[in-house]
This record gives C-alpha cells, structure tokens and sequence, in this order.
C-alpha cells in the first residue's frame, strides 16, 4: 500500500467512527446514516483493492445520503487515482472549506493541491444555439451558455454538444496546464441541413436502382480474357500445323502440343460464353432501370436477343 493509499486508510476509518456518528447526532436516527456508512466502508475496501471506480460511486452515494467533509477528501483521493485532476481539485477545495480550520491532514491536502494546480487548464465552450448540452469526457458539465470556462485536467479532452433530436458535434482539444482553450462548437439544424462547413453526402442514384458497375467490369474482365486465350489457342494451333509439317515427327510432341491447343479452345470458348452471359445479364439490368423504355433480353444460342418497345 502507498503512503497515499496509507494515510486515505487511516483517515477513512476515522471518518467511519467519527464522522458520521457526528451526523447522527446532528439529525434525527435513521436507516439513511446507516446506509450511507455501509456506501462508505464499501468504498474504502474497494478503494484499498484498487477499484477506484466502484471506489468512487459508492463515496459519492454516502455522501449523497448524509453529506459529510471527511467523504469529500476520499472523493478527491479517489479521483487524484483516476488521473482526474480537475475533479480532484475542486473535491479538496470542497473538502478544506467544509472542514473548516478543523480539517484533518489540512498540511497534506494543500500540497496535493498544489500539484494539482498543476494538472488542470480550462476551455471556455460556446455554441450555435442556447441550451446545448455539454459533456466533456461523456460527462454532463451544464447547459450553454456556461459563463465561467469549465476546469479541465490537462491532456487530450472529449467536448460533445447535443440539442434536443439535432445532431450532436464532438471535438477534441489537447489541454496544457495553465491553458484557456477556446472552442466553438455547432450542432446540427433539426431539418437534416448540414450546418456551415459540413457537407451532405450525396446519394448514389434514386432509391432502388442498382449499381451496374460490377457487372460491366466483370464483362471486361472475361472478355479481355476470352480474347487473350484466343490468341493463343490461335498461335498454338499454328505451332500445331508447323510441326506436323516437320520430318521427321515426333508422336510425344504432337500430343502435347495437339493437348495444348484443346486446353485453350475450351478456355477461350467458356470465358467468351461468360462474357455473354454476364454482359447480357447486366445490360438487361441497364435497360430495365431506364424509364424511356420497356425491353426484355434473352440468351440464344446464336446470340443475344432483345425484345421490347422503345420511345
């Protein structure tokens, strides 16, 4: 266990035996200081397994249910764990000023403040429209217009403004200490327009058209490739002749070349057929999507057939 982690133990528990017995005292028994004292053990065993979040929700809680200065130190603790600096500023400042010239640790806590000091900058938020909700880190800080920049930790910060069903704008902005970042942010108009500098995607083709584009590449493809092979069932089979004219003849090479020519004939003859079928297939599609006419295609065996009326 760190020192830190050592002196949050030791004045947890006088807080437990201390502080909220004070409470008690001061209000009318009941099972809310008894709650609020289980939230708070809980939250310092959790807080010593090093689960800061669980730690921190369940100190918040007490002191929700029976607010107490003691419990504002563990808050700040917890979140100084966090890496929270901002929130563990302003929960010690809370804690030094309820606590009085009382405060236990007082020495202690205005060093850590110190450091914390720091560890924070600010950014002063403004919007396009009044009543926007602002959240920094996916936290609600209020409602613009804020007024007052809002303390932030140093580093690399979420800012997200909402308004009601207007599409929200998110930014990040880097944050050194001592920093007054300024930024604007606007949300979007509630009638789907895109606000100033943002663009609106624009759709492909009317809804329902398909996209042809494919189809017409693969026709290309086969057909390149029936070409190609073609050409060279067309020169194999030259080379075929040459050597058949050849004396003498041998039988091994002639297979292999008569095999050579078979090979790429049926190659050719299956991509060209391929090349019909697909490019018939997509240009049915073209023609059907067009409103000026009316046509249907069919594969024959001696080509392609089109049937239909044109205006």
């Amino acid at each position: 266990m760190t020192c830190r982690a050592l002196s949050f133990a030791v004045l947890a528990s006088l807080a437990i035996l201390g502080g909220f017995a004070s409470v008690a005292h001061a209000e009318p028994p009941g099972s809310s200081i008894k709650d609020a004292g289980i939230h708070f053990q809980r939250g310092v065993a959790l807080y010593t397994e090093a689960d800061y979040r669980a730690a921190l929700v369940e100190f918040r809680r007490a002191y929700d249910i029976a607010p107490n200065a003691a419990v504002l130190y563990n808050i700040g603790e917890t979140y100084y764990q966090l890496q929270n600096y901002a929130a563990a500023l302003l929960a010690l400042q809370r804690y030094l000023v309820e606590s009085g010239t009382t405060a236990s640790h007082r020495q202690e806590v205005e060093q850590t403040l110190d450091t914390l000091r720091a560890r924070v900058g600010k950014i002063a938020i403004t919007t396009n429209a009044v009543g926007c909700e602002i959240t920094i880190d996916d936290e609600l800080v209020g409602k613009t217009p804020l007024g007052d920049p809002v303390l932030v930790s140093i580093g690399r910060r979420k800012i997200t403004a909402r308004l009601g069903g207007r599409p929200a704008e998110t930014r990040f902005v880097d944050v050194a200490a001592g920093d007054t970042v300024r930024i604007a942010l606007s949300v979007g108009d509630p009638s789907g327009l895109a606000p100033p500098g943002e663009t609106t995607p624009i759709p492909a083709g009317p809804p329902g058209r398909r996209n042809l584009l494919p189809g017409w590449i693969a026709t290309g493809i086969l057909g390149a490739g029936a070409v190609t092979t073609g050409v060279l069932a067309i020169l194999a089979s030259r080379d075929l002749q040459d050597a058949r004219n050849q004396y003498p003849v041998l039988r091994d090479d002639l297979d292999r070349k008569a095999s050579r020519v078979k090979v790429l004939s049926i190659v050719g003859d299956a991509l060209g057929i391929a090349t019909v079928i697909v490019g018939g297939i997509t240009l049915e599609l073209a023609l059907s999507q067009s409103s000026s006419h009316e046509v249907h295609l069919a594969i024959a065996p001696n080509g392609i057939q089109l049937a239909g009326t044109f205006r």
